[in-house]
């Protein structure tokens, strides 16, 4: 039967508390009342082949609380005068709210809206746009309102999450609520206290002014002439990115490779030293001034993301090559094969030509369905016999 039934009904009031709208007109905003429901009603041929039929669909519906049905009435030829269900219709907020079992619901909405509103008016919006995410805060509430209140006393205050000093509130909780508390962040705050450069979960000590934990460079020197610590055995030093930055080794060829066994097995080599890569981002390398005047080389994987992060490495520093990332390398070492989950597909103009052949063949599935080869797999001797040709 495709006529409208109660449950239908219910189901198109229970979209409207889904998305947010009988709480958003709750508050003031939203579409008004009343508002009409969809009613599909019996053809004319189905009033005579199933008058029973649609004689109780019409008691149900008419039956139906904190529903108006308004009917219309008809003459048939058989039965008659009478009349059916043509509209429907809720009247009030009230009774959508009493359809879908959500009063209480809407008056703790309201509640937290109006605590809202009167500590910092200019969330109220936000509640607003977003009232099924604010009626889910409930509990959190006080507790962000008083990171608002100390955030606005003390703009960019240059101090950890950790040592935000507020009763009851420790830095974990607002760790745990970044994403939450940048919007509202952006709400309350002036434009002076926030930094539009930094953004997402990650820029989010920078962008309202605390202290970030320090991006760190672990590094190796791999040539004995050139050791800080003046020591025999293998040094594997890791030093905060300021640090690094004023470092300045004598090593004249810098290499960066994604894995750590390979970082650790790196054979010594003259002049050189090694960096253990940190994927996409290289924010750690940015004040390291002196690696525009070093050889730069990079070992990725062979998959698209592997050419991927070598392109984003060359916007940084142009003069990058690479290191096994040629497609030589992968047709040698087929037997180590395997599939890269959520290939790369875009357009990487910073790739030289041997290593644009091969993500090109990459991207393009020439090889197969979601080729790479990692750079683990990669037979010692190759790296060896590579790095005696450098």
């Amino acid at each position: 039967m495709s006529w409208t039934t109660p449950a239908d009904l219910r189901a198109q009031v229970q979209r409207w508390w889904d998305d947010g709208g009988l709480l958003a007109c709750a508050s003031g905003a939203g579409a008004p009342f009343p508002r009409r429901l969809t009613c599909k009603a019996p053809a004319s041929r189905e009033l005579v082949e199933r008058f029973d039929d649609v004689r109780r669909w019409s008691a149900a519906l008419c039956g139906m609380p904190h529903v108006r049905i308004e009917l219309r009435e008809f003459r048939h030829a058989v039965l008659g005068r009478n009349a059916l269900p043509a509209e429907a219709w809720v009247d009030t907020l009230d009774d959508a709210l009493a359809i879908v079992g959500k009063k209480r619901d809407a008056a703790h909405y309201l509640e937290l809206f109006d605590m809202v509103r009167a500590r910092q008016p200019a969330l109220a919006a936000w509640m607003q746009g977003a009232p099924l995410r604010a009626l889910a805060l409930d509990q959190d509430w006080p507790r962000l309102l008083d990171v608002m209140d100390w955030l606005q006393a003390h703009p960019r205050p240059g101090v950890y999450l950790r040592q935000v000093d507020i009763p009851g509130i420790h830095g974990k909780f607002i760790e745990s609520r970044r994403g939450v508390l940048g919007e509202l962040f952006d709400l309350a705050l002036p434009a002076s206290a926030i930094d539009a450069d930094s953004k997402g979960i990650a820029g989010f000590a920078a962008r309202y002014g605390f202290r970030d934990k320090p991006l760190r460079v672990r590094f190796r020197m791999l040539d004995a002439a050139h050791s800080l610590l003046n020591t025999a055995s293998v040094e594997d030093i890791t030093l905060d990115a300021d640090s690094f930055a004023r470092l300045a080794p004598a090593a004249s060829r810098v290499f960066i490779t994604e894995n750590e066994i390979n970082y650790l097995a790196f054979p010594a080599l003259a002049d050189s030293m090694i960096l253990f890569g940190a994927g996409y981002g290289f924010d750690m390398l940015e004040q390291a001034g002196w690696l525009a005047r070093r050889q730069i080389v990079y070992w990725g994987d062979i998959d698209t993301h592997g050419y991927a992060i070598l392109d984003q490495l060359r916007a940084r520093l142009p003069h990058v090559t690479s290191l096994l990332m040629d497609l030589p390398t992968l047709l040698a070492h087929r037997e180590q094969w395997s599939t890269e989950s959520k290939p790369v597909n875009r357009d990487l103009p910073r790739l030289h030509r041997d290593e644009a052949q091969a993500y090109d063949a990459l991207r393009d599935m020439r090889l197969g369905a979601n080729v790479r080869l990692e750079q683990e797999l990669i037979g010692y001797g190759w790296l060896e016999r590579r790095l005696g040709e450098l």
